[in-house]
């Protein structure tokens, strides 16, 4: 049972994660700030507004150290979200262990470890967008992981290979069940072939990989995803690898229930929908999840209190505690709805696996752009469908009428914020951290694993020397950035299929579209900018996608770009409006800094729209600073958001 925490400084993480404890909780489930996750210090320019915004912080070992403080490492069990930078915050937890046992060895200090590392850089690449180098030389990192943890740490699990963020990105059940698959081949290949597992313990290799999914509120139809998930899992392994011993062929997963689907507009609603997401996933006892974590009510309005986690801890006890759930059977043995939805299921991922694997394996299919251009383009089919009421989301789009909620009669109160002295305190701690450490070591470490990286060798036993030198998080991925290059995904947009389904309110827009570009001389151009590190894209694709479908042209260049980038793209291209998404809670520090550097340009006329998790008196403020039009959660119809930018462009250019 566990909450995905973690924010503002290691300190107050720690305390929430001891408070969870107390309360019941039974392992650690810890997110990190985007810097951390994207291998970059506090001090750099693309960290600004970043910093224990979505997660803690964590610069360099004393920050692990705080992180876990009187929190035994080798008695717990750590989940990490976290990938491209997943095999240093590994050796940073490694070392701290290690110092809370002195008299042990270290080896067997290790052996003691359990936990799991995300370490699923393929999904990052067509969702949430936390990469960092290349896909073949990612996969090196995440083979070394796997080797190393396999004859080290035998109780971890280096990778839990992570479909969740595919359904969030637009997946259907089939397209979950099929990416990962996809990426489970890519990786067990990618071990195999760099032979620093004997074959003997290829088998514990497979057991060591875990799952992590997402169950959306179509009870029965996830569910059913389950044990599809379970049977082809037991059919690859066996098949493909030769794996003979049932247990090591078990489909382990743990599971959030979907996020996507929690609504800003009476969120009230939510709970109910995380409750049967639950019972998705634990009423079929053969295809069990192994561990739970759940959102929080309010999590589309910002970020959770701690009362908010406790309720969605609370949840989960009165489901293991109170009903007799757990007592009995698979309950679904033999019923041939179930037994039918699950074939179909099957069939139609292993369709998907062939054409994947057709093209060369997932690594290709991320190269190509096939798989993000198809998650893009079934996204776009579901938000057309809910536009249209074919899909009904209740309290959104039917049974939008509500009673004034006392759970949000202040909608400040109503969620928590970040620290704003976070960033300072990161930044003061790396200036310390680097004072006291022995910068000669430091560099040694440094010039050894970019020599590593050179070569075949395994980079876990460097980066744990770089770790008990003291490097920072920067400075290690900054080394192998050096070595391995970076790289800009697909955005997936330009491949994605418009839709029919949006419908005579699309054509009403296209028509406004048409007719103000003529009036201004030439087609609408807009601009959608993702500033800072936020690489949750879904939202800033639908919208690209929908404008291209309305008839503008769309410049959109995908994640991570500096506020400088976003303003010489925007006075280059010549737009007439510019947009921009942020997801991270940055969007006090970002805007701003794009309106001034607009200003430096003579751009000030230009209009400027936001749209991402924004609560409302930060709506306000932004809008007194110039912004022309805030969008969030509950502005769900992109055909009125279309029409929207019309508007903006119109006014911004004086016409009635």
């Amino acid at each position: 049972m566990r909450t995905y925490a973690g924010h503002s400084t290691a300190e107050a993480s720690n305390a929430l994660y001891r408070t969870n404890l107390a309360k019941g909780q039974t392992g650690l489930s810890v997110a990190f700030d985007l810097p951390t996750q994207t291998g970059y210090d506090p001090d750099s320019p693309l960290a600004k507004g970043e910093v224990g915004k979505v997660g803690v912080p964590v610069q360099h070992l004393g920050e692990m150290r705080k992180l876990f403080n009187e929190i035994p490492l080798t008695t717990m069990n750590t989940s990490m979200t976290i990938n491209a930078t997943a095999m240093w915050l590994l050796a940073m937890y490694q070392v701290a262990a290690e110092e809370q046992n002195p008299g042990i060895e270290p080896a067997e200090v290790a052996k003691q470890l359990a936990g799991t590392t995300q370490n699923d850089i393929i999904k990052e690449y067509l969702s949430r967008g936390t990469y960092v180098f290349p896909p073949e030389q990612s996969l090196r990192l995440i083979s070394d992981m796997i080797s190393y943890t396999v004859n080290y740490i035998p109780k971890w699990n280096p990778i839990n290979i992570c479909s969740y963020h595919l359904q969030e990105a637009g997946a259907t059940p089939v397209q979950e069940i099929a990416y990962a698959m996809c990426t489970a081949i890519a990786v067990l290949d990618a071990v195999k072939a760099a032979g620093q597992v004997s074959d003997e313990d290829f088998e514990k290799t497979v057991g060591r990989i875990s799952f992590f999914v997402n169950a959306g509120v179509r009870f029965v139809e996830e569910m059913c995803k389950m044990r599809a998930f379970v049977e082809l899992w037991d059919e690859i392994t066996r098949e493909r690898y030769g794996v003979q011993d049932p247990k090591m062929r078990r489909f382990r997963y743990g599971v959030q229930v979907n996020s996507l689907g929690l609504t800003e507009a009476q969120p009230e609603n939510n709970v109910q929908r995380i409750v049967l997401e639950m019972l998705a996933v634990t009423l079929s006892k053969n295809a069990r999840a192994r561990a739970v974590q759940l959102p929080a009510w309010n999590e589309a309005l910002g970020l959770p209190r701690p009362w908010d986690q406790q309720w969605s801890l609370r949840l989960q006890q009165v489901l293991a505690f109170e009903s007799d759930l757990l007592e009995y059977g698979d309950i679904f043995d033999g019923s041939p709805v179930i037994e039918a939805k699950v074939q179909e299921l099957i069939d139609g991922a292993k369709a998907e696996i062939d054409r994947v694997q057709a093209m060369g394996g997932a690594i290709a299919a991320v190269d190509s752009g096939y798989m993000k251009s198809e998650l893009v383009a079934s996204h776009a089919r579901r938000r057309a469908s809910i536009e249209a009421g074919n899909e009904i989301i209740v309290g959104v789009n039917k049974f939008d009428t509500t009673e004034p909620s006392p759970l949000t009669a202040n909608l400040d109160d109503a969620i928590m914020t970040a620290d704003p002295k976070a960033e300072q305190a990161a930044l003061d701690s790396l200036n310390a951290w680097k004072a006291g450490r022995d910068q000669a070591a430091v560099d040694k470490a440094l010039a050894d694993l970019a020599a590593a990286a050179k070569t075949d060798e395994n980079l876990m036993s460097y980066t744990l020397a770089a770790a008990r030198a003291g490097a920072t998080t920067g400075e290690w991925a900054g080394t192998l950035r050096q070595v391995f290059g970076e790289f800009r995904a697909p955005t997936g947009v330009s491949g994605a299929v418009g839709v029919a389904e949006a419908g005579a309110g699309l054509a009403a827009v296209r028509e406004r579209v048409k007719a103000t570009g003529e009036e201004l001389g030439g087609r609408l151009r807009v601009l959608i900018g993702k500033p800072g590190l936020d690489g949750h894209s879904n939202g800033a694709e639908q919208i690209a996608v929908r404008a291209r479908d309305a008839g503008f042209e769309v410049i959109y260049q995908g994640i991570r770009l500096t506020p400088e980038q976003i303003v010489s793209a925007a006075v280059a291209e010549d737009v007439h409006m510019l947009g921009l998404s942020i997801l991270s809670g940055s969007h006090m520090e970002l805007v701003p800094d794009v309106l001034d550097l607009l200003k430096k340009e003579g751009l000030e006329d230009l209009p400027v729209i936001v749209g991402g998790i924004i609560p409302e008196s930060d709506g306000i403020k932004l809008k007194e600073m110039g912004v022309a039009a805030v969008f969030t959660p509950k502005d769900f119809g992109l055909n009125d958001i279309m029409d929207g930018f019309v508007d903006v462009i119109r006014k911004a250019n004086g016409l009635a």
